[in-house]
């Protein structure tokens, strides 16, 4: 059996007690991984929870704790695994660049899954360690042409541990982090335009977007923030809404909300930008949008939209076996 290193990022806990979905997959695939027999230790905060082995150098995840310093825990935390490396077949590494650079350190082969290029500045070092550690795409979308992937690999999630509302409330939700990456402001816009209710949902990521664009339309009625929501309450706030609002101002890498919402049975209405075309169906899960102010119309045709069928959808394309059993796969063709 393959002993795997599996190297999570130490932002938050793993699993994240609400936001963190680098995290959040890294979790779902190790307790996957273990449930398959598989000898799996998780280099991870040490307040993380898993069914395998853990190992830590750092407590709390620094976006939790503010006095732990990112980049000299960060350095710390990758290093353990390194050090270590020669007791494991396959490192599998969710942190992003900089791991890459131990790659050449160490003769144990190096997995990286790319959750997104937070900028194009990073590309150089993706690029130097091409041949180096093999790459794992989040989406056709998120490819970058300059590097070679060995898989495209969709994110999974436990679809049973999400309840399935076959009847919605009155209200539209956003749900995830409050930046103008993920067009909370334009959701506003939407609600007030149709009078319906909004419930905001996430992290406050840019506190100046936040206070701006956001906090001036909160009125406790008809648009409300309710702050992150944790696994508890997740399948409540995403199921009993009408549709979530996915007007997003970037090329999404994946999108796990939406996914997430599906299973709950709520459509969701998107900008159909980077990946939202390879995990939406357009007049099947809900409606691809050019403009977000399309939104408008398309929310008056919401009901033609089967909830059920949402559902049947994730179970089908997005359930997390089949994540974990494509990473099996490639662990398999790069240990063989």
């Amino acid at each position: 059996m393959i002993r795997i290193a599996m190297l999570s990022p130490i932002a938050w806990r793993t699993p994240p007690r609400h936001y963190g979905p680098w995290e959040w997959v890294v979790s779902q695939l190790t307790e996957g991984l273990v449930e398959r027999g598989y000898d799996v230790t998780l280099f991870a905060t040490g307040d993380s929870q898993t069914k395998g082995k853990l190992e830590w150098v750092c407590p709390r995840g620094y976006e939790e704790d503010t006095s732990i310093d990112p980049k000299v825990w960060s350095s710390l935390h990758i290093a353990n695994l390194f050090e270590k490396a020669e007791q494991f077949d396959l490192i599998h590494n969710h942190f992003d660049f900089l791991p890459l650079t131990y790659c050449g350190l160490v003769s144990t082969p190096v997995l990286t899954t790319i959750h997104g290029f937070s900028s194009e500045k990073i590309l150089p070092v993706y690029k130097r360690y091409n041949h180096r550690s093999y790459y794992v795409a989040i989406s056709e979308a998120d490819k970058n042409p300059e590097l070679d992937y060995i898989a495209t690999i969709h994110h999974g999630i436990p679809v049973e541990e999400y309840q399935f509302y076959p009847e919605s409330e009155n209200y539209l939700l956003v749900f995830g982090r409050i930046h103008h990456d993920k067009g909370v402001y334009e959701a506003i816009q939407v609600a007030k335009r149709l009078n319906i209710p909004l419930v905001i949902a996430g992290i406050i990521q840019d506190q100046q977007y936040f206070d701006t664009k956001v906090a001036p339309f909160i009125d406790n009625d008809k648009i409300k923030y309710i702050g992150p929501v944790g696994p508890e309450g997740k399948s409540e706030v995403l199921g009993k809404a009408l549709a979530l609002l996915h007007l997003i101002n970037f090329d999404e890498p994946f999108g796990i909300s939406v996914i997430e919402s599906l299973a709950c049975g709520t459509p969701v209405i998107a900008v159909n930008r980077g990946s939202m075309r390879e995990i939406m169906v357009d007049g099947e899960t809900g409606f691809l949008l050019s403009h977000w102010e399309e939104a408008v119309e398309k929310l008056r045709d919401i009901s033609l939209i089967s909830r059920r069928r949402c559902r049947e959808y994730v179970e089908e394309h997005f359930h997390v076996k089949q994540m974990v059993e494509k990473y099996i796969e490639v662990y398999q063709e790069i240990t063989s």
